[in-house]
């Protein structure tokens, strides 16, 4: 038997927290919304950057000035001084080099120093630099006849040449400071960055969902209601002693809401919300989950007050010691973290921790306890008015038609959680899509419900007349037994259409919700379930492979009232078996055999009476209804689907109404582009 799922989802408003920034103007903040670090330009920042880059560039024109300081002096000389010094013979070689479009700057070097006058001083001079306007052929030939060993050489910019030069060393420099703001941890991508937390803050542009779009969880809302009103009105609560609790754990089914109903308290509190994965804290590196676990804690309470909401928390909080190998446990040092962080010595006053889990069995002691978690709140499949909130919530926003009736809806989906009932509006909105209609119907409900409850129909799947024919026998043997033991739910639908991996299908629709299950109710569980491996064995003399699944979930139920329930009269009211669950290798890997041998046979003893009572209860009604067995067969064979009404129209002896045959599946028919 299933169960349904409520849903929800939300966004957070931010705190009023006042910020002050030395420089820049301050940006304005709208009421609840929460200034964050990103939202203002920082100065300070900004000029240790520019003075950064600044020295960087500083530094590098010293090396250039070094460089080029390392060179011989030049000092400017006028035409007529090099035209003396030329006549003179004093030039003992030079250098030419093409300094723009027509002029060339001349490099030379005195054979002996001499002396001119440069503000009204003596001046030593041995290399001298000036501009020429013009080389030509009887310059060059000037210089050879005062015997000038000379060169020209190409175009040269020094300062290109410095900046080349410097090219490496900028790079390198680039380089090291890359590997050092990785190191230091700056930026998600950071080398030792896998030390901080995943967390990720909900901000004002998430869409947002509050209470009203939850459903079918009244008291986990009234628990979480309460959270939301301390933070909102702390004095309310605190001038009669009360203190805020610490954390909230959602337990539950998977799909009943227990994630979105932490996204609804970050839409409902209006303060920073943290949300986080259990297996967000655990890497392949020792020590950083517990790094990851202060991180996140520091965060929250530089944030206080503030909700941090962990999901799957299993996957952190396992119990402590259940490794097996030996060795350090990496999961083991973050649940440390995680428990002195929760209630340590230091208080983390304004920090809520709410977690969600399906798995609270697993979970360590220490975890548990109030002071930690001060709270856990159930939030189980819901009843018939919660599947029907949940049907409401997620058909406000779709088109229905005026036969669509929810609460019968509601009443057709038991055991279905909240995720289950959304997947199945979904998929009636769906079909009404692929057939063009303007609403969405009551038959399209009913369609979807077939498909999320019994499968997928499968009608390109081929079988023979006398294979229909037995798996009709086999489903109407089900039905005919169920129909005849007032115990047993009521048959809601049949089919021999294959859905899933079954060749056919009975489903029953309890009238009232169970919530226990008496010794009377499931042995006639056993009697319907065994109806159609008896109705095989009675009409075609014959056993098959479909009863398998049938006696395997019979037995099932005649082990566990043997052994958990103590509903055995020979056996007493005894739980034999107890079952070893090991943590990191599953649930019941093997059931410890604590009863003797002789035990173990009157068990199996009682088992066995159990079930093959079941099915001589069940060959005896089919024996009883032979002639009913045979028109209920032959309707589905005809039909190849049968609802309630009509199967107890054909049990009344009442002729149903004739139906067009569905056509099978062609293979043409499957192949794309064809129709």
């Amino acid at each position: 038997m299933d169960d349904n799922k409520n849903t929800d989802n939300g966004g957070r408003k931010g705190t009023d927290n006042k910020r002050s920034f030395p420089r820049g103007p301050q940006r304005q903040r709208k009421p609840g919304q929460q200034l964050r670090p990103e939202d203002d330009f920082n100065w300070n920042k900004v000029l240790k950057v520019v003075l950064s880059w600044s020295a960087i560039i500083l530094l590098v024109f010293l090396v250039m000035t070094l460089f080029k300081g390392t060179e011989p002096t030049e000092l400017e000389v006028s035409y007529a001084e090099y035209q003396s010094f030329l006549t003179a013979g004093q030039i003992e070689r030079a250098t030419v080099r093409k300094s723009e479009l027509t002029n060339f700057d001349f490099h030379g070097k005195l054979k002996t120093p001499q002396h001119v006058s440069r503000n009204g001083r003596e001046v030593p001079l041995t290399n001298f630099v000036l501009t020429l306007p013009i080389m030509d052929s009887q310059v060059i030939q000037s210089w050879n006849d005062h015997k000038i060993d000379f060169t020209v050489e190409k175009e040269d910019n020094t300062w290109l040449s410095a900046l080349l030069s410097a090219l490496p060393w900028v790079l390198l420099l680039v380089v090291w400071l890359i590997i050092m703001r990785r190191m230091q941890g700056t930026g998600p991508k950071g080398i030792f960055s896998f030390g901080k937390s995943r967390a990720k803050m909900l901000n004002e542009g998430a869409p947002k969902v509050t209470f009203i779009d939850v459903a079918g969880a009244d008291e986990a809302k009234q628990e979480l209601m309460e959270i939301i009103e301390f933070l909102k009105e702390p004095s309310k609560f605190q001038k009669l002693g009360g203190k805020i609790p610490r954390g909230v754990l959602l337990l539950g089914p998977p799909g009943t809401g227990k994630t979105l109903l932490a996204r609804a308290v970050a839409g409902e509190a209006g303060v920073p919300f943290f949300s986080i994965s259990g297996a967000d804290f655990v890497e392949m590196f020792v020590g950083v989950g517990a790094s990851r676990v202060r991180d996140l804690f520091d965060q929250g309470k530089k944030s206080a007050p503030c909700i941090i909401f962990i999901d799957e928390i299993d996957a952190v909080g396992r119990h402590r010691g259940a490794g097996l190998g030996g060795g350090h446990d990496e999961r083991e040092q973050t649940l440390n973290q995680l428990l002195v962080e929760m209630d340590g010595f230091e208080q983390n006053s304004g920090v809520i921790i709410i977690a969600a889990t399906n798995r609270p069995d697993v979970l360590d002691p220490a975890l548990m306890r109030p002071g930690r978690f001060d709270r856990q709140v159930v939030v189980d499949r819901p009843d018939v008015k919660g599947r029907e909130g949940i049907l409401r919530v997620h058909t406000k926003n779709i088109p229905l038609a005026d036969d669509v009736l929810l609460e019968v809806l509601a009443k057709g989906t038991p055991g279905l959680a909240g995720a289950e009932l959304a997947n199945l509006v979904n998929e009636a909105a769906l079909l009404a899509a692929r057939q063009n209609a303007r609403a969405v119907t009551m038959k399209h409900f009913e369609e979807a419900k077939d498909k999320v409850m019994m499968g997928t129909e499968r009608k390109s799947l081929i079988i023979s007349e006398k294979e229909k024919k037995i798996t009709s026998y086999h489903e109407i043997g089900h039905v005919l037994v169920a129909r005849k033991l007032p115990e047993a739910d009521p048959v809601h639908k049949v089919t021999i259409i294959p859905r899933g991996r079954a060749l056919g299908l009975t489903t029953y629709l309890p009238i009232d919700e169970k919530h226990t299950y008496s010794k009377t109710y499931l042995e006639t569980m056993i009697t319907y379930a065994l109806g159609g491996r008896a109705a095989e064995k009675i009409i075609f003399k014959a056993l098959t492979t479909g009863a398998g699944n049938d006696i395997e979930r019979a037995t099932e139920i005649a082990r566990k009232m043997v052994c958990d329930w103590g509903m055995s009269d020979k056996l007493g009211p005894l739980a034999y078996g107890q079952k070893d669950e090991e943590i990191f290798l599953g649930r019941q890997i093997q059931r410890h055999k604590n009863y003797s041998e002789e035990t173990a046979i009157a068990i199996d003893d009682e088992i066995k009476k159990i079930v093959s009572s079941g099915m001589k209860r069940a060959e005896k009604i089919l024996t009883e209804n032979m002639d009913t067995l045979h028109r209920l067969a032959a309707a589905l064979l005809e039909r190849e689907i049968l609802d309630g009404a009509e199967i107890d129209a054909v049990i009344r002896g009442e002729d149903l109404p004739p139906v067009e045959r569905r056509a099978a599946v062609k293979p043409a028919e499957l192949t794309p582009g064809k129709k």
